[in-house]
């Protein structure tokens, strides 16, 4: 359809099924920041099934009542509009339960259909795993012994937040275990970075123009920088992040997202399962790292003490929770490379870090110079590049740089961009975990994992990970200090 101006126009889609959602970790940060207010949002937006209802669960005693208070405390903290409260409330309910104690996950199966009877939500299940990763085997199995996993004339749907596991025989493990009572296609396995609007924009960009694909390739592209930088250190997740590292917490998931969007080839129909299948193509083309001179593909680095925004601010090792001889990086950047047809010799430069000058995520593409320059008597022989810059954040954009005359008598060049605001005429969007859950509702994987991508990444990483853990590798470690760009030695094409 198309509005007055002849411009398309898009409706949303909106699930119709009733369901109970549940989720695990309901007194949590996540359930708190993410979860709570992006239902909410999506019920003032009319977008939240009705009938249905929401189901806290978590270990600690609280009454209904008292959860609710939490949820609308969480929500003010959001900034949330509380027009929707009268409305949201009512469907809050809350559970104590033992994810170790299989007698409480009885009860808490007796409770749902209790409440599914009562609200006529027809049986509809979405579990929303918000807690930490070693939990997430015995609440799947734990749901499938009480039969909340069944699917006969509804449906079942577990959601499970990143990381998949640790390494590649652990996250095969915990396939298996999901996979005692779940299927894969009631299995979502969130990314978040996937339902951000500039990455979905990606696929979109590439394949719906017929001006950028045919130079979207190792003819055109000198090489691809992909970056997610944060100005923040580990603040409250040191605990965590002290065991995981930036590869695995952002290089197995995000990073690698970011990866196939840019590199893959395009389905024949926008259909879930057929992007999915172009992506592990992709993963599987990934050259493995030469283990031999891993230095030349890969560089890891550690934040020391320096300023962010004028202000001092610690090294890593002595932030609150992380152990004074931490060889743990915090920043990685690696030089990779897809052995097929489009991308031969390219080289993808991922690249992420903590306590970086500036939070931003971008993709640039750099293309090659000219072959030929008919300005070298008066410009020189090298004109600077083309670039394609796609911003994810903070600002939502489409940059292309290009060459153009300066305004005078002389021959001179100057570089200008031409730019797209993504939100530019549309400031109604959903946040990324508004538009995960809303795709979860409606029974969509296009922007969620598939097991066998999770493998190939972890079968990329494992060995490199494996390599640089070992106690003599520490002298890998770059130091580089807080508000700066990272090690010096992965600047630019490196």
């Amino acid at each position: 359809m198309a509005d007055t101006n002849g411009i398309e126009t898009c409706d949303y889609n909106t699930p119709k099924d009733p369901c109970a959602i549940v989720i695990f970790g309901a007194t949590g940060d996540l359930a708190a920041r993410k979860i709570l207010p992006s239902l909410y949002a999506l019920l003032c937006s009319g977008r939240l099934p009705d009938p249905s209802i929401i189901i806290g669960v978590s270990r600690s005693g609280l009454s209904h009542e008292e959860y609710r208070e939490r949820t609308r405390q969480a929500l003010v903290e959001s900034n949330a509009d509380m027009k929707c409260w009268e409305d949201f409330a009512p469907r809050l309910f809350y559970r104590s339960v033992d994810v170790n104690d299989v007698g409480t996950f009885t009860n808490l199966a007796g409770f749902i259909k209790d409440k599914e009877s009562e609200f006529q939500t027809g049986g509809n299940r979405l579990f929303h795993l918000s807690v930490p990763p070693v939990a997430y085997e015995a609440i799947a199995q734990s749901l499938a012994h009480v039969g909340l996993a069944h699917e006969k004339d509804n449906w079942s749907r577990l959601v499970v937040e990143k990381p998949f596991g640790y390494d590649l025989e652990s996250s095969r493990k915990l396939a298996a275990a999901l996979k005692e009572g779940f299927k894969e296609k009631q299995i979502f396995r969130i990314d978040h970075y996937l339902a951000k609007e500039t990455v979905q924009n990606m696929l979109m960009f590439r394949f719906a123009n017929s001006i950028f694909e045919p130079v979207w390739n190792r003819q055109f592209i000198q090489s691809v920088h992909i970056t997610a930088a944060e100005s923040l250190g580990v603040e409250h997740r040191a605990g965590f992040y002290d065991h995981t590292g930036v590869l695995r917490d952002m290089f197995q998931n995000h990073m690698m997202q970011l990866l196939s969007l840019v590199a893959m080839e395009p389905p024949s129909i926008y259909e879930a399962n057929r992007i999915r299948d172009e992506k592990a193509k992709i993963y599987r083309s990934l050259r493995p790292f030469p283990m031999d001179s891993l230095d030349e593909n890969l560089v890891l680095g550690q934040y020391a003490a320096g300023m962010i925004k004028e202000k001092s601010v610690p090294s890593y090792v002595s932030e609150p929770g992380v152990s004074p001889n931490s060889t743990t990086p915090t920043f990685a950047s690696m030089k990779a490379y897809i052995d097929n047809w489009r991308w031969q010799g390219v080289p993808f430069y991922i690249t992420s870090g903590k306590r970086m000058s500036t939070k931003r995520t971008d993709i640039e593409v750099k293309f090659k110079e000219v072959p030929h320059s008919m300005f070298r008597n008066i410009l020189g022989e090298h004109i600077t590049a083309n670039r394609l810059t796609l911003s994810i954040h903070p600002k939502e954009e489409v940059m292309l740089s290009f060459q153009a005359k300066t305004p005078g008598p002389g021959m001179c060049l100057r570089n200008v961009t031409m730019n797209f605001d993504y939100a530019m005429g549309h400031p109604l969007r959903l946040t990324a975990y508004e538009k995960v859950l809303l795709d979860v509702l409606m029974g969509d994987h296009t922007l969620f994992w598939r097991q066998d991508s999770v493998d190939l990444c972890w079968s990329y990483l494992t060995p490199m990970l494996k390599e640089c853990e070992c106690e003599e590798q520490a002298e890998r470690l770059h130091l580089y200090k807080a508000g700066t760009d990272g090690p010096k030695k992965a600047r630019g094409d490196w």
